[in-house]
């Protein structure tokens, strides 16, 4: 692992952010190296795949610089073992044997670019800001999420089943004709709801079910 260095003028992409190497030619890890460190990015080089399975990553946003072809596991290889993980990092793929089908196989895994060595300096740097942007709002997203299923975890059993039926955009009436419950009922459970869920409206608390996948068909 290549030391943060100690300039404290970082650019904001660079707080809380790593960029992963992976590539067998040493050589290319010390130039990546070298430019990643020179705009304030922390970095950590791999010579394989199988290194950086085994290595404990920090959990900040991130991207994978990453060779397409590698010793052991290939880089296209590795990019479906980390999708069949449900690990997100967004993956710039750099090769000096591109081709069309490699490119369009690795870009429909969901890869930010794909490099052909030689590449420019600033088209790495690009790509590089891009994918840590990504996966910043990937992980902010995920804690909202996070956040909404922990107050989710305090409602009823009675309560989640009448959310679903007002994210479904029933009335309260309706909902209480369905559940067989008395519509005052159904007003004072969908007030209770709404204050674990933390809403002071209809349409945020139908934005955090939906946020949370919960919503019934209508039949």
């Amino acid at each position: 692992m290549t030391e943060r260095p100690e300039s404290s003028h970082e650019p904001a992409a660079a707080k809380e952010s790593i960029v992963f190497v992976i590539d067998d030619d040493a050589s290319v890890r010390r130039a990546l190296s070298n430019l990643f460190q020179s705009v304030g990015l922390e970095v950590e080089l791999f010579g394989s795949a199988s290194e950086m399975l085994q290595a404990k990553l920090p959990d900040v946003a991130s991207c994978l610089v990453l060779d397409v072809r590698l010793p052991g596991l290939s880089g296209l290889e590795f990019q479906a073992e980390l999708a069949k993980a449900n690990i997100h990092i967004p993956i710039i793929f750099m090769t000096g044997h591109g081709d069309i089908p490699m490119t369009v196989k690795a870009m429909k895994g969901g890869a930010i670019d794909f490099l052909t060595k030689p590449f420019r300096d600033q088209d790495m740097l690009d790509a590089v800001v891009t994918a840590i942007q990504r996966d910043r709002k990937r992980r902010d997203a995920d804690r909202v999420v996070a956040n909404l299923q922990a107050l989710l975890e305090t409602l009823t059993p009675r309560e989640r089943e009448i959310l679903a039926l007002v994210s479904s955009g029933l009335m309260n009436k309706q909902i209480a004709a369905e559940l067989g419950l008395a519509e005052i009922t159904v007003k004072i459970h969908r007030g209770h709801i709404m204050k674990k869920m933390g809403t002071k409206s209809l349409a945020d608390l139908v934005r955090k079910a939906e946020a949370l996948g919960i919503r019934r068909n209508r039949s």
